[in-house]
């Protein structure tokens, strides 16, 4: 029988470029629904939708893809799921002469067409004989890393876009070590897909995916029961705990398996927020399924909170590799919690937890390590000084932190804890990346210690800042959706005085010092180059202040969001107010945004409050 791609096409757009890729794209796809698509704008003369859905591909990078779903080689479909596929098998062929014994590991989350995109992706790999580890249901994205390792795997994808809103789907890719790839592997993989863009003669039949194995058991089996000989304050507990928690999954896969993180963690049942714990591709309660948003996305889970007498709030993101946490206040107000808060909380619950335990014994301080990403707060950095351990930061990305905990691991260091502000934290590195899961059963843990001795999280904090130094930061973004928009801005940073002038003021606050990591640029190095890799493919510039202030403006790599991060810290010991700092920070962002953002100039959008 003829396959829908061998019908003639009569295509007369008037570019004859086009012409030539929506005929390559009927060609190539077998999927009812995006072949209408396609066919639907070309019978209404939709030429320019056409072009930008034909005439550019999806940029395939250290995130792997992310994107809107539908038809056209820019958004994830069947057909991009395939060439994508085709591309990275070629490329673990070349790296992994054992690649058919080791196999690959596949899971997947809840949203719209994230099953399927895993059977043709498993698909693939077994018609090439590679051993496929297939999860039979969803996961969260953890629990792909976790299989990498477990199994010994040469790679793993994860089906899942995370936080995007419910049009969305992603690609997430890890390499050996059970940490997503890094340079060169993303340039290589995206030019093994340009080669392999013609769906192979077995590609679209999923009818071998029943030979796959199915790894759900074993990895959750073997997943909590790490968890649960891993130190833990519940496990000496003498009491019941005092604090009731509130968990929302935010219509994603969480709930199964934070749940069991708890019970592994020997902590009491949360409440959940029934709204939210049944996965739903629709997410139908949030305007965005990002607990990262604040409170917008967790009234519900205030509202469940007031019903149950619960004082604290925990939200994975929808595939659980996030945390969110708020509080309670002596006023009646919730205090959500900031990235670098909750970061501080679990770098230094992460300390103190090793130090109580047995393997504190045998390792020296000196080969004890803890990381965050360089827009993170520096809160770990002046841990690891008072406390005589080592801190190193990082590039944006738990794909950085990942695999330099996996370096650090070969060298025999020790590493503890590992965090980035967007709310994702590492606390322990049978998982190298972030994870929600595990996350939410060690903060009730230390949740559960601080109210045992008559501490709240935020008593906590204050703590935290009276040892190491009060660290005020402020983070937010603006949605520009103009690439012209974003080079320009920076562009005009980078000769602000003049040709490869930067600037030397902002406001009425001097700068010390420039960090240009898209160019490589550092002007506080005698050689003027920057310490960590620089990539001219995404911009991100760091001002130093002659206040001590650091703040950070950077794209992000799987959203149109121009992020800025500001940060402010006071020295170990020394007295100081949040509202000062604040005062004094808000001030630096006003002058930040006005003199080098430009919004109104350049069409900037607000983040919603």
């Amino acid at each position: 029988m003829a396959s829908p791609g061998s019908q003639n096409i009569d295509c007369h757009t008037g570019d004859s470029l086009l012409d030539e890729k929506v005929k390559e794209w009927l060609n190539y796809d077998q999927n009812a629904t995006t072949r209408a698509e396609i066919l639907d704008l070309l019978q209404n003369k939709q030429y320019g939708e056409l072009k930008e859905r034909l005439m550019n591909r999806l940029n395939f990078g250290t995130a792997g893809l992310r994107s809107k779903m539908g038809a056209g080689y820019n958004r994830l479909n069947d057909l991009t799921i395939i060439q994508s596929t085709q591309g990275f098998c070629r490329y673990l062929q070349q790296s992994f002469p054992d690649i058919k014994s080791r196999g690959v590991i596949i899971g997947f989350d809840a949203r719209h067409n994230s099953h399927r995109f895993a059977k043709l992706t498993a698909g693939i790999f077994l018609h090439e004989g590679i051993l496929t580890y297939l999860f039979s249901s969803i996961v969260p994205t953890p629990f792909v890393a976790f299989g990498v390792r477990h199994f010994k795997c040469c790679a793993g994808i994860m089906i899942t876009a995370s936080h995007n809103p419910k049009e969305d789907n992603g690609y997430k890719v890890y390499w050996d070590n059970g940490a997503q790839i890094i340079p060169p592997h993303d340039v290589n993989i995206k030019n093994l897909i340009t080669d392999n863009m013609k769906p192979w003669p077995d590609s679209w039949n999923m009818d071998i995916v029943n030979t796959s194995i199915d790894p759900y058991d074993e990895v959750f089996r073997e997943y909590f029961s790490i968890i649960k000989k891993r130190y833990h304050y519940g496990a000496t507990a003498t009491s019941p705990s005092k604090v009731g928690i509130v968990y929302s999954a935010m219509h994603g896969v969480g709930c199964k398996f934070s749940k069991a993180s708890f019970k592994s963690f020997s902590l009491p049942d949360f409440f959940e927020v029934k709204e939210q714990c049944e996965p739903d591709p629709e997410f139908p309660t949030v305007k965005y399924p990002n607990p990262e948003e604040g409170r917008g996305a967790l009234e519900l889970s205030i509202k469940t909170a007031k019903e149950n007498n619960c004082s604290i709030i925990l939200a994975n993101d929808p595939d659980a590799d996030r945390l969110a946490v708020a509080e309670l206040q002596p006023d009646g107000t919730w205090k959500i919690l900031s990235g670098n808060e909750i970061g501080a909380l679990l770098g230094w619950w992460s300390y103190f937890t090793f130090k109580q335990s047995d393997h504190s014994k045998t390792v020296d301080d000196s080969d004890v390590y803890m990381l965050s990403s360089t827009v993170s707060s520096t809160i770990l950095g002046a841990i690891a000084s008072v406390e005589g351990i080592n801190f190193e930061d990082t590039l944006t990305g738990f794909k950085w932190m990942g695999n330099r905990s996996d370096q650090l691991m070969k060298d025999g260091k020790t590493v503890l804890f590992a965090f980035e502000e967007a709310i994702g934290f590492m606390c322990d590195t049978f998982v190298l990346d972030k994870d929600g899961v595990h996350a939410a059963a060690v903060l009730g843990d230390m949740v559960r210690y601080l109210a045992d001795k008559g501490l709240t999280i935020n008593d906590q904090l204050e703590r935290i800042y009276d040892r190491y130094g009060r660290h005020t930061a402020i983070t937010s973004y603006f949605l520009c959706y103009s690439q012209p928009t974003i080079q320009k801005i920076f562009s005009r940073l980078r000769n602000f005085h003049g040709n490869n002038q930067y600037p030397t003021v902002c406001g009425s606050y001097k700068i010390k010092s420039v960090r240009d990591l898209t160019t490589g640029y550092d002007s506080s190095q005698s050689d003027f180059k920057a310490l960590l890799p620089s990539s001219p493919s995404s911009q991100m510039m760091t001002f130093t202040f002659e206040n001590g202030c650091i703040a950070t403006l950077r794209t992000s790599g799987t959203e149109p969001k121009l992020k800025y991060y500001v940060e402010l810290k006071s020295k170990p010991g020394e007295i100081t107010s949040e509202d000062s700092m604040k005062t004094l920070l808000q001030d630096m962002i006003s002058a930040l945004i006005e003199e080098y953002l430009q919004p109104e100039l350049n069409g900037l959008i607000a983040r919603e409050q």
